[in-house]
């Protein structure tokens, strides 16, 4: 009992900060808001009389906005006030969602609108995420940093995926896809308020420049963040991990798992949907479990055996002839990448020196999602050459064989050994080039 006490004052010992609490909050309403645009979108583009390709145009222009601004917001945050960035975000989001809402009740809204709400959207999320990233280490103790990401992993699924598109759902079947949007505009407008509250402190603001010197350019300090990454060997290997797995599973994922579930299991929507909310479920407890715990002594080891195990029951997704089975492989995948995310979150934010977080939480997220379209275009063309029992398990098999490969090569053990984290670390003392 006393253990799980223990586990559960971890978890919300975060919270006695007020800033951090107003933050959290902030982002949870804003997660929550995201969920419920997209639903709202999808019945939007129907009511308009759209169909697939106009659906995908909007869900393009909402990437599109994500990945042209993603490196730039990333520099923002470590030239800008951290605070002043998410507030001006959430106050954009408010912005592009009111006009959208007044044009939806009016009756005049059009496709492009759409397109524009999603792009201005995934540009707010590139500013917004480096930001909170350099944010939150400003905020807490190190220590506590792990709880705190942990958190935030479990209200992605929870929020975003679940409670965001149920309430969306609800309001849409019982007034319209428009007052759904009117509803995603109060929320973000709770949002704001929340990150108003936050005090204009100067620990929160971009370190100030050196030696009476002026602020280098932008692309100078993207130089210097790409030049930390190539130079720091821990980090590098990361990426290129991340890179290879994401390329060599979210395609298959994202795009394939829908035709096992109609043609091993027969099945609708229904059990797809019920599909996701397994993983949703397993990326939750995950998150959690990670979150209630002590940041781990073998960090760098634990990151990439969870993301290397929790791959490798994806290899068997093409042959499972039972619902139960695609369930326990994806829930188990859930838990596994979510364990891992958390730590790499923590990671970059211990041991990344502090004005160099933005870019490198930045050049994280370009990496992890800029071969993620050319993934999801190829795993169609792929089923012509090859089955789906075979893509699923170079799927399953890839990012182990990888990992193992990074793992060595990065020198991950004998790092976390020379850098160990039980102990609170200031980043800007940690600028370590292994």
């Amino acid at each position: 009992m006393s253990a799980l006490k223990t586990s559960a004052l971890r978890l919300i010992k975060p919270f006695a900060y007020r800033d951090y609490a107003l933050l959290a909050s902030a982002l949870v309403l804003s997660t929550f808001a995201a969920g419920m645009w997209a639903v709202a979108m999808v019945y939007q583009v129907r009511q308009l009389g759209g169909g697939p390709i106009q659906l995908s145009a909007v869900a393009t222009a909402s990437a599109a906005g994500l990945l042209c601004f993603v490196l730039l917001g990333g520099i923002m945050a470590d030239r800008h006030s951290c605070r002043r960035i998410v507030m001006l975000v959430e106050a954009l989001s408010l912005a592009a969602m009111g006009i959208t809402a007044v044009l939806a009740m009016a009756g005049a809204l059009e496709l492009w609108h759409l397109m524009l709400a999603g792009f201005c959207g995934g540009a707010g999320s590139a500013f917004f995420y480096p930001a909170y990233s350099a944010l939150l280490p400003k905020m807490l103790p190190a220590e506590q940093l792990l709880a705190a990401n942990g958190l935030e992993g479990t209200a992605r699924p929870v929020v975003h995926t679940a409670l965001g598109p149920m309430a969306a759902g609800f309001v849409v079947a019982g007034l319209s896809p428009a007052h759904a949007i009117v509803g995603i505009c109060v929320i973000h407008l709770a949002a704001l308020l929340m990150l108003r509250r936050i005090p204009n402190r100067q620990a929160y603001n971009a370190p100030g420049p050196v030696d009476g010197q002026g602020q280098p350019g932008m692309f100078r300090q993207l130089r210097e963040g790409i030049g930390y990454t190539v130079r720091t060997r821990w980090l590098l290997w990361t990426l290129l991990f991340s890179v290879i797995s994401v390329f060599t599973f979210i395609g298959p994922f994202e795009v394939l798992l829908p035709f096992i579930v109609s043609g091993n299991l027969h099945g609708d929507a229904k059990l797809f949907s019920f599909a996701l909310a397994f993983f949703g479920l397993g990326s939750a407890i995950g998150s959690l479990l990670v979150a209630s715990a002590k940041f781990p002594r073998r960090y760098l080891s634990l990151m990439t055996a969870c993301w290397c195990l929790g791959t490798l029951p994806l290899a068997l997704v093409g042959y499972v002839d039972a619902a139960w089975m695609l369930f326990a492989i994806l829930l188990a995948f859930g838990i596994t990448d979510a364990v891992g995310m958390v730590i790499w979150g923590t990671l970059l934010q211990r041991r990344v020196p502090g004005h160099l977080l933005g870019r490198i939480s930045s050049l994280d997220f370009f990496v992890s999602l800029a071969l993620m379209p050319l993934s999801m275009a190829a795993a169609g063309p792929l089923t012509q050459v090859l089955s789906l029992q075979a893509i699923f398990v170079i799927a399953g098999l890839a990012s182990p064989l990888f990992g193992i490969i990074a793992w060595w090569a990065g020198k991950f053990a004998r790092d976390e050994i020379a850098h160990p984290l039980s102990d609170p670390v200031p980043a800007e003392l940690d600028g370590e080039r292994s």
